[in-house]
């Protein structure tokens, strides 16, 4: 091992991974780690390629589909083999798979992170009900084997780590490591009249957005939702009421946090909320759907609503903007309680994690070099 530990993490630009990803590589880049990131999916747009640059990352575009839109087992497997071989070719000292179905069907000479982020199971799970589809059926061994073969699994949440415990049959817990962001730099906020934002990938089934596009038909006030409509598996949602602002950087989705806006999500499904912390970040009023996630990390700092009752939405919206004290104390909360999720003490956990696999790794090869 060099005495710059070397980092191939994979990654996607299709939601909070990307971020992620960025955050971490920057982060741990201070402490002296080298990081190549591996990007499957649809290339990174010009803003995200900007982001990659600044942080001084190395990108490798794989070309690879995602496990979600993979059309076979065998490409998924394929993809880890891929993987496999540019870890080996990077000789890295750890790989670090955002994606836990990479692991399934590869051999990597490296100890293997996997992180759980989502998974067509859990997702499933929160979402729908009966039996899982063919498609998710396969998808869902190879998050099981890719869990079984990782020598270290994160997980965002201990809600979301429980979950996948339930769902996977787990002997053993997922090490709670909560996702940070790096706090946008000042940006000067758009000059609208109040109003309720949203952001993320809206097309997802589990983000909920019907929910909230019917809270909006109750409330004078606009409802603002940042993100594209249109997934690469192909979902789409059509919104009546909430107003569609497209794909945006990260840049202009801090102009509109800037304005403090009351933020709200009607997820069914989070494992953790990237879009929430960056809106708590910039001290926006929270009203989220009353799930175990959401309750785990912004109990006592958020309003809480259930996720199916645009009623209920609508009126904590409302309530918020006729009591501006109480908005402005709720925002003071939810910016005071992100200060916790912060990028520096995720990568300081991803550090410990990393060297204690580092550590026993160096120690089984002592012990086998004895051993000769």
């Amino acid at each position: 091992m060099r005495n710059r530990p070397h980092v191939l993490m994979t990654t996607d630009t299709v939601g909070g991974v990307w971020q992620y990803a960025l955050d971490l590589a920057e982060g741990l880049r201070r402490r002296e780690f080298l990081f190549t990131l591996a990007v499957l999916g649809p290339p990174p747009s010009a803003d995200q390629l900007a982001m990659a640059r600044m942080t001084g990352v190395e990108l490798v575009m794989t070309g690879l589909p995602l496990d979600w839109t993979a059309k076979s087992p065998d490409e998924v497997e394929r993809g880890g083999k891929v993987i496999a071989a540019l870890a080996a070719e990077k000789r890295a000292d750890i790989v670090h798979l955002n994606s836990a179905a990479l692991a399934a069907g590869a051999r990597y000479g490296a100890p293997v992170v996997a992180v759980c982020h989502s998974c067509v199971a859990t997702w499933w799970q929160a979402v729908r009900s009966g039996p899982m589809p063919q498609e998710f059926v396969w998808r869902t061994e190879l998050v099981r084997r890719g869990y079984e073969t990782a020598d270290l699994l994160l997980a965002p949440t201990t809600a979301f780590a429980r979950m996948t415990v339930q769902v996977y049959g787990l002997s053993k817990s997922p090490l709670l490591v909560p996702n940070g962001r790096r706090p946008s730099r000042h940006i000067a906020q758009r000059d609208l009249e109040p109003f309720a934002f949203t952001a993320g990938r809206l097309w997802d089934e589990g983000k909920n957005l019907r929910t909230l596009d019917r809270a909006a038909a109750r409330l004078p006030t606009r409802v603002l939702a940042a993100g594209a409509v249109e997934g690469p598996n192909g979902a789409r949602i059509d919104l009546r009421h909430v107003e569609a602002l497209g794909r945006l950087s990260d840049d202009e989705v801090a102009q509109y946090l800037a304005g403090r806006p009351v933020f709200v999500s009607t997820a069914r499904y989070e494992p953790f909320g990237l879009a929430a912390l960056e809106a708590a970040q910039a001290g926006c009023a929270l009203v989220l759907s009353d799930i175990p996630t959401f309750r785990e990390l912004w109990g006592g700092a958020a309003m809480f609503v259930p996720a199916e009752d645009d009623e209920a939405v609508a009126h904590a919206i409302a309530h918020l903007f006729q009591e501006p004290t109480v908005r402005i104390r709720l925002g003071d909360a939810s910016q005071e309680r992100a200060r916790s999720y912060g990028s520096e003490a995720t990568s300081a956990r991803i550090v410990a994690a990393y060297r204690s696999l580092l550590g026993a790794r160096a120690e089984s090869s002592s012990f086998e070099d004895a051993a000769l």
